[in-house]
């Protein structure tokens, strides 16, 4: 039999087997049995070593005083690495286990963001492409993560404290160590990340010692965007053995995904390029802007080249942690003359930038950002979408085509938080899903509406006017171009056998994809409004028969149109007199004095709000319930 006793601060259990909860030790004498524990727990951190102790007396039931005696001395010393795991911008020492992320309102887990953007303007790259703190402000981009250590300073003297990670998570995060003053960009050392996998840590600050992590890479086919790191107190007092691990933490972070922005929130920023021939389209949508209440940038003609198609070269979107949030420009792979831009012109102080490319030669047409969207937010199976989800267009299921390429296609499903549907665009020459629908914002609980291009809806208007006697009612009239438009009348459309035919096929393949769209995101047909628009055949693919309502620029309440030049019947043209009562405050159109322009979305992009600007928690990512398992020559920034 023994009895086991501990100095004031040392409580001691004793569990008799794995059946029996653990019971205080210093109630009796206990047997010794087989599968019976000895627990020890020390309440606070020693103040000098060995300055606590456990004794054991064996005792024989013979004998009235003890046969021997053990004595364990104790130092007891706490240590922790910490982080922001609960989301509220501060340090957390909450008891959660560090080791896991979870997901949802309840959950929990250290976030961090890609340091992507360039806070130092003399610097070239990207904040975390080298290892090297330039600019203070860079470090408003990175995590903080605390190791704390209390105990017996004595006790350092033959131990160690090793911070460490796996090779595998050093390529997706870098740790900095501060190491002097605060306001020194030299103070803060690299000490983990690449090729840098251990670090011994050494007691600069006493108690606390600060580091600060960056992530390197977004989540993608090869990451899932989880990074540990860990801290060890290594045993190197007997110089007969190596050093031995007595204890280790764990922190996890979750590299924060890049999250688009959908039509429906307001603008803030709208990018147009300015080219040959399009003074007027710039002016319009420097109007329209305007009125929308949003900044212009015009990217002159000796930077894009009279590349137009700025939407098609990049999609804006953004970055989000408790402690930062920042708009990220994603570069699409098309590479046209406008590739330099993003990178020269919009990356900069908190705006960052990532691209994706295939090492090959995959790249199509619908790897440009008009074949990139995202709706708002929805409700479909049983599921919360409150981010939205991204469409993407490629073929049919199972079928040969185009496809958005890998890289990007492997980039967009790992960022998880706006799931994909993929739709079948490659009925259309150009390729993308913003040709025949968009999404624009209604004041009613649903707060949007979809738009689809529908030949069906628009041959039913045709109809109505040649009812009405006004067949002869021309396309086309007063377009002045460089070459010359032919008119063609509503009576020629309508006996255009080809032409009705073709339009038939579109419509069966807008058909399907409204199917999907409705199954996918929840749609009822009450939220989708059918817009006439008509289509031609171009090397067996369908292009716009007339300019492409769908394809607009919403900003806000304010709509930017394509002019379609429709038939113009008592002085009003009936496809912008059809617009006129879809029921929107502020419609707008935009036009140019010459051709018209056949995608106008293609030729501006918008930068919106971000979710966090919100009083609604859910719309921020990291606490969503989830489940998861001329032409037209702008671009707009959303807030």
């Amino acid at each position: 039999m023994f009895e086991v006793y501990g100095t004031p601060g040392v409580d001691i259990y004793v569990s008799p087997s794995m059946e029996r909860a653990r019971e205080r030790a210093d109630t009796r004498r206990w047997h010794f049995d087989t599968g019976l524990e000895i627990i020890v727990v020390m309440n606070s951190p020693s103040n000098d070593l060995n300055d606590s102790h456990v004794q054991i007396s064996y005792h024989s039931s013979h004998e009235p005083l003890p046969l021997a005696y053990a004595v364990l001395y104790l130092t007891c010393v706490d240590i922790a690495l910490d982080c922001d795991r609960n989301c509220e911008g501060r340090q957390s020492r909450s008891f959660v286990d560090k080791r896991d992320w979870v997901w949802g309102p309840g959950g929990y887990g250290a976030i961090l963001l890609v340091n992507c953007d360039r806070d130092d303007l003399n610097c070239y790259n990207q904040d975390n492409c080298d290892r090297h703190v330039h600019c203070l402000r860079d470090l408003e981009d990175m995590s903080v993560m605390v190791l704390r250590t209390q105990g017996p300073a004595a006790l350092f003297d033959d131990h160690k404290l090793i911070l460490h990670t796996s090779s595998y998570d050093a390529k997706w995060a870098r740790v900095f160590h501060a190491c002097g003053p605060k306001d020194s960009c030299e103070a803060y050392r690299h000490v983990l990340g690449r090729d840098k996998v251990s670090y011994e840590v050494p007691r600069f600050h006493g108690d606390e010692e600060h580091f600060f992590v960056e992530g390197l890479s977004f989540p993608d086919a090869s990451f899932t965007g989880l990074v540990s790191f860990h801290v060890t107190l290594l045993d190197d007092s007997n110089e007969d053995f190596s050093e031995s691990p007595i204890f280790t933490d764990t922190v996890v972070f979750r590299v924060a995904p890049w999250i688009m922005t959908p039509s429906t929130l307001p603008p803030l920023e709208v990018y147009v390029c300015r080219v040959r021939n399009n003074k007027g389209f710039v002016d319009a949508v420097a109007e329209l802007a305007r009125k929308a209440g949003c900044k212009l940038t015009i990217c002159p003609q000796n930077e894009n080249r009279n590349d137009r198609w700025i939407q098609d070269e990049m999609e804006l979107g953004y970055v989000q942690a408790p402690h930062k949030t920042f708009p990220v420009v994603f570069d699409s792979p098309r590479n046209g003359e406008l590739q330099d831009f993003p990178y020269k012109r919009i990356l900069g102080p908190d705006f960052g930038y990532v691209t994706r490319e295939p090492q090959d030669s995959s790249v199509s047409g619908l790897d440009s950002f008009g074949n990139l969207e995202v709706s708002p937010p929805v409700v479909a199976n049983g599921k919360e979408y409150p981010l939205g989800r991204i469409l993407i267009g490629g073929n049919l299921p199972g079928s040969s085509g185009r496809r958005v390429t890998q890289v990007v296609r492997d980039f967009l499903y790992a960022q998880r938080v706006q799931p994909p549907v993929e739709l079948f665009v490659d009925w259309l020459a150009v390729g993308h899903v913003d040709e025949f629908l968009s999404f624009v914002p209604a004041p009613d609980e649903k707060g949007f509406r979809m738009l689809l291009a529908s030949p069906s809806a628009c041959f039913k208007l045709f109809q109505e006017k040649q009812k009405w006697g006004h067949g002869g009612a021309l396309l086309f009239k007063g377009v002045v171009g460089d070459k010359p438009v032919n008119t063609i009348s509503i009576n020629q459309v309508l006996s255009n056998a080809s032409l009705i035919s073709y339009n038939k096929s579109v419509q069966s393949c807008i058909d399907w994809n409204r199917e999907v769209l409705k199954r996918e995101l929840g749609l009822t047909e009450r939220d989708i409004i059918d817009i006439p628009q008509l289509f031609k055949t171009e090397r067996r693919k369908a292009v716009a028969f007339f300019p492409d309502l769908v394809n607009m620029l919403v900003l806000g309440k304010h709509l930017g149109i394509p002019k379609p030049f429709g038939p113009v019947i008592n002085g009003r043209c009936c496809l912008e007199e059809k617009g006129l009562t879809w029921g929107w405050a502020g419609w707008s159109r935009v036009s140019t004095h010459r051709s018209p322009p056949p995608r106008a979305k293609q030729h501006a992009t918008v930068e919106r709000p971000r979710a966090l600007e919100t009083d609604d928690p859910m719309l921020i990512w990291y606490f969503s319930a989830l489940n998861l398992s001329g032409s037209v020559f702008s671009s707009v920034k959303w807030a």
